[in-house]
């Protein structure tokens, strides 16, 4: 159930169907010692496509990270039909490791319609993706997926955390069209912690996590083609950040709307 994929991006969707709503995803080489949220989000999303209507794409989830993932544990999904109406589907999904949720997913699926056109006015003064040079991941990020990424300001080669905006593409091509919005959950955690800090601020904590992460698919978009991912912090207060942002095409469509919440606990 990987989609017609054949590389890295493959694996992180190769779904195991144990009944039609219970999934399994074997566990995926990683130095990290917790499994990257945006990765059980993305496979969240897609255990609630395939029992979802095919002819719906979706277009909202909403998500809480309950506790750490295990990177070299399998992980169980779950998915619960809530409803399925005349133009909206709506799936529940629980990821479960060792018996205990990890993660809640609500996402939302709609027929196309027609309707008003109108959006904000896109980036300006941003450079292009060509005029950046290549940045590279952390090893320890692993190696999956294979995504080229130019970050408008560059850090040192493998300096963590990536800073935003930055450039992203998948090098693999993405033919299944279900599958882009799952990518694009998968990029859409990554330095997004960082981006809920108050600007400038030097503050150093003990703990810095995510909490809960909400993204909006406002139109298709291809995650092997260039989009400017942009997140900034929005308010922190009571040990919380709130970041938000957005994804644009190369041509300034907004095609995606994401917003997470942060614990960010300061050192004693």
């Amino acid at each position: 159930m990987g989609g017609t994929m054949n590389g890295a991006l493959a694996e992180i969707f190769a779904l195991e169907r144990r009944d039609e709503d219970r999934f399994t995803v074997q566990p995926l080489e990683s130095e990290m010692q917790r499994t990257f949220g945006g990765q059980v989000a993305a496979q969240s999303l897609r255990a609630a496509q395939l029992t979802a209507p095919s002819e719906r794409p979706v277009h909202s989830l909403h998500a809480y990270f309950i506790r750490g993932g295990q990177p070299a544990k399998p992980l169980h999904l779950d998915v619960r039909r809530t409803r399925d109406g005349r133009t909206f589907s709506t799936r529940h999904v629980t990821a479960i490791q060792d018996g205990k949720a990890i993660f809640e997913l609500v996402a939302s699926f709609q027929d196309p319609e027609d309707g008003e056109e109108w959006q904000p006015s896109g980036p300006l003064g941003v450079p292009g993706p060509e005029e950046l040079p290549a940045y590279r991941l952390p090893s320890w990020f692993g190696d999956i997926p294979n995504f080229d990424v130019r970050p408008v300001n560059p850090p040192g080669d493998e300096e963590f955390p990536l800073r935003h905006p930055f450039w992203f593409r998948s090098l693999e091509p993405v033919e299944d069209a279900s599958l882009h919005p799952c990518v694009l959950t998968y990029v859409s955690d990554i330095a997004v912690v960082d981006s809920s800090r108050a600007p400038g601020s030097t503050a150093r904590y003990a703990t810095a996590v995510s909490l809960d992460h909400v993204v909006w698919f406002h139109r298709p978009a291809r995650a092997d083609e260039w989009l400017l991912y942009s997140m900034d912090s929005h308010i922190n207060h009571g040990a919380r950040g709130l970041a938000r942002g957005t994804m644009h095409t190369l041509d300034g469509a907004l095609v995606a709307s994401i917003a997470q919440e942060t614990l960010l606990r300061p050192r004693a």
